[in-house]
């Protein structure tokens, strides 16, 4: 009998392998939808009839156009929306209303990751946005940056970049898909953290919040990620989003603009029906894909690892292995945040101690996926396959394969020949949801 092959993400390319005898394998992926003929076209209607607010145009006209500030919080290089095509239809909206370009801000939301270069702009707005307009970077660890917004009913400090906070018009694009604390991403997030000052970011990513039960993929309701962000998008003063929704091949499937609560709630909806598959049991292990751009460095690429632990029911069993192919080019990677990860995760002597320290001490931001791995790799084992740092991954605590025959190998002597093996070629862009009580 003629074996499978399978295929998954790696980097800008793909690996295929097949699995040894004696391993039983299933694919998972999310609902096939037709993808959106003409994403200009879908842009320019979304705006043309946005849901909850008068088009933008119509918001402009509310007071002196020509005097008028806007900011566009953007998404980084890190997140597949597809800036490149929302940002300058909406720049055309602002124009057509009048508002001159010395008056339009966009901001780039990196929250604590590393600045955007020069290239990745480029690559998100494109040249000619780049070359007209005034475009920079989130600074959330320059006060001088930030507004004090002050705290929610629930005690997170907010703040967020002058820039969008002096705006008369606040705009957010954004990715709406599942969110290991969110939820759901996109809609005010963008914003909320995209643009926050470090205080909200270390408070929501906290050790409270990520270790409260409500913290889960997929989970909107009794979310208190998701209610800090709301509010914290309401005081920084969000007026409008437009966000879209993408199929495995980052093709957009839906894309809304208007007020951004009810904007989001819709996209929610039908991201669910496509993003959320049942499987009917647990498994042995989990191959993750993940692909450009997220698996550029260890702090992306694991959360292939961790969204499919943390899934509304844990996909592998207690003990099974989460196998990740990822190149790992920028090694843990080259921001604050993810210098934070490595360190956590490469000075501890064991993932008990990152558990022990984060819920007596807490941690900065960053470090909490130093926190999450640590609850990932306390349940199951995690490989990263072809990474270009071996020694980074290991030093993570993580096991290291140079091929994906080598990962099942590991699998193989550690859990015996005979296992079941689900493979998820787009583990950040499906949530596998097991349909029956674990261990019937």
């Amino acid at each position: 009998m003629k074996s499978r092959i399978y295929r998954v993400p790696y980097g800008r390319d793909h690996l295929s392998f097949e699995l040894p005898p004696g391993m039983t394998g299933a694919v998972v992926a999310s609902r096939a939808v037709e993808p959106v003929p003409d994403v200009q076209q879908a842009v320019r209607e979304a705006l043309r009839d946005p849901i909850g607010s008068p088009p933008l145009r119509e918001l402009a006209a509310r007071g002196d156009p020509a005097a008028l500030k806007v900011c566009i919080v953007f998404t980084d290089i890190t997140r597949s929306s597809p800036d490149e095509v929302l940002v300058p239809s909406l720049l055309q909206e602002l124009e057509n209303a009048g508002v001159p370009d010395r008056n339009i801000t966009l901001l780039c939301g990196i929250g604590m990751h590393r600045p955007s270069t020069e290239e990745e702009k480029r690559i998100k707005l494109g040249p000619d946005v780049l070359a007209r307009y005034r475009v920079i970077d989130n600074e959330p660890q320059n006060p001088k940056a930030l507004i004090d917004l002050g705290l929610t009913d629930g005690g997170v400090p907010v703040s967020a970049h002058r820039a969008a906070v002096e705006a008369d018009i606040l705009i957010a694009t954004g990715l709406v898909e599942p969110h290991q604390y969110a939820g759901y991403s996109g809609g005010r997030k963008t914003v909320a953290v995209g643009a926050a000052g470090e205080a909200l970011i270390a408070y929501t990513h906290g050790p409270a919040f990520v270790d409260h039960p409500g913290t889960r993929l997929g989970r909107i309701e009794g979310n208190p990620f998701h209610d800090a962000v709301t509010e914290a998008a309401r005081r920084a003063g969000l007026d409008f989003i437009m966000n879209v929704v993408l199929d495995d091949e980052k093709r957009v499937v839906a894309v809304k603009a208007g007020e951004p609560v009810e904007t989001h709630g819709q996209l929610v909806s039908f991201a669910r029906s496509i993003y959320e598959v049942p499987i009917p049991r647990q498994v042995d292990v989990a191959i993750a894909g993940v692909g450009f751009p997220k698996d550029a460095n260890l702090y992306q690429a694991s959360r292939a690892a961790s969204y499919l632990f943390f899934a509304p029911t844990p996909v592998v069993k207690e003990g099974g292995f989460l196998i990740v192919p990822a190149p790992c080019d920028e090694g843990a990677g080259e921001g604050v945040g993810e210098q934070r990860f490595f360190e956590a995760m490469r000075d501890a002597p064991d993932v008990q101690a990152i558990l022990c320290d984060a819920r007596e001490n807490g941690y900065p931001p960053g470090q909490q996926r130093a926190f999450v791995m640590a609850k990932v790799l306390e349940g199951a084992r995690v490989v990263v396959v072809g990474a270009d740092c071996p020694e980074v991954i290991t030093a993570c605590k993580m096991m290291s394969a140079a091929t994906m025959d080598e990962a099942l190998a590991l699998a193989s002597q550690e859990l015996g020949p005979n296992l079941d093996v689900l493979v998820v070629p787009h583990a950040l862009q499906t949530l596998p949801v097991v349909s029956t009580e674990v261990g019937t």
